[in-house]
């Protein structure tokens, strides 16, 4: 009798296994299960039409009806957070043209690459005052440099109050994404972010109280100290989203630590389960959803809904440059080609995901409303 209830215990908990595979397999997306609607974020503002991290990209971006504004972190001489990319801004502005900055040109290594320019960690929020944005593509985004040079490099604060004057005028709530550029890095240079990141979100009442917030990394043990810290700011709509960069690739914290684990690690099942511990969501490249040689759906989006978190890939340019060959329109690789842009988001939208970094909101918003 007890050999008969033991086998029908193996039984049952192989068919119990068997119909959680089959459940996660066929599982619609958290999104779709909770009645939530799939984010529209801005990718760095509307980049594909005004220079990046400009407090003009981001207002585009929310007039064209992005859910969240994307601000990218570094940290200035005296610990002010800007918004760039990178914190080398050669490439993003005019510094390279300032005579008075002519000498700060040096080269440093950053998460073990040499990169030679002009570092906003040698610069005071003063002096950066003095430098104006540029188009980062030039030549893929030949219509952006009529902007050059007319927009400031914004601060966080700024960001926020932008974000919060919408809302004033307009009532709509719109959510800000931000991401710390290099916390490792920023942390040896005795800059560190994070408190000053979360005491700005806690300074100001609509980052407290009213908007939704994600924090992003594409390292790891900075998100979570700062999923420590939370409670302690009192901030209770703030999430976090580990990035995910080329799988071969060592997140940098870790590289500084010797560690060998790498982002197609924390891609797995068990990367995924661990990463689950600290955050609610993943964002990862395309590339981990939708396999770049045979375009065929992973297992990624299902694997990381059953943990309980969120997706949101990025990031979908408009140019031809950037599409898939099924979707371009032309082989011009500056020309705009909305309608391969939107075909190339709905396929993406149909794996399960739960929002998507777009530089181009308006053809995010169109991608979800289009039949």
């Amino acid at each position: 009798m007890k050999k008969k209830t033991i086998l029908a215990n193996m039984l049952f908990s192989i068919l119990a296994l068997t119909q959680y595979a089959s459940a996660v397999e066929n599982m619609p997306s958290l999104a779709v299960q909770q009645g939530e609607k799939v984010l529209v974020i801005a990718h760095r503002g509307a980049s594909a039409l005004r220079p990046e991290h400009t407090l003009a990209s981001y207002q585009k971006a929310i007039d064209d009806g992005a859910d969240f504004i994307e601000p990218d972190l570094v940290s200035t001489k005296d610990g002010m957070l800007v918004a760039r990319h990178e914190n080398e801004i050669g490439g993003t502005s005019n510094i390279s043209t300032l005579p008075q900055f002519a000498q700060r040109q040096t080269t440093k290594v950053i998460d073990g690459k040499s990169i030679q320019g002009w570092f906003t960690e040698d610069f005071t929020a003063k002096e950066l005052q003095q430098v104006k944005a540029r188009e980062r593509i030039p030549k893929l985004r030949p219509e952006n440099t009529k902007y050059n040079d007319q927009y400031n490099i914004p601060t966080l604060k700024q960001i926020i109050e932008l974000a919060e004057n919408h809302y004033k005028k307009t009532g709509k709530v719109v959510g800000l994404y931000i991401e710390t550029k290099h916390p490792t890095f920023f942390k040896n240079q005795h800059l560190a972010m994070e408190d000053t990141l979360l005491k700005t979100l806690a300074q100001n009442n609509y980052s407290k109280n009213i908007a939704p917030i994600y924090l992003q990394s594409f390292e790891t043990t900075n998100i979570q100290y700062m999923k420590q810290k939370l409670n302690q700011y009192g901030l209770k709509h703030v999430q976090i989203i580990q990035l995910y960069d080329d799988p071969k690739m060592i997140p940098g914290d870790l590289l500084d630590q010797g560690a060998k684990t790498t982002y197609a690690d924390l891609a797995t099942v068990q990367g995924l389960t661990q990463v689950a511990k600290y955050a609610d969501g993943v964002g990862p490249s395309k590339i981990y959803i939708i396999d770049k040689d045979t375009q065929q759906s992973t297992s990624f989006v299902q694997n990381a809904h059953a943990l309980g978190l969120k997706v949101h890939p990025y990031t979908f340019r408009p140019e031809n440059n950037f599409l898939p060959p099924q979707d371009v329109c032309s082989q011009i690789p500056s020309e705009r080609c909305e309608r391969g842009s939107v075909q190339e988001i709905k396929r993406y939208l149909n794996t399960g995901i739960d929002g998507f970094f777009t530089d181009d909101p308006k053809l995010g918003r169109d991608a979800m409303t289009q039949p």
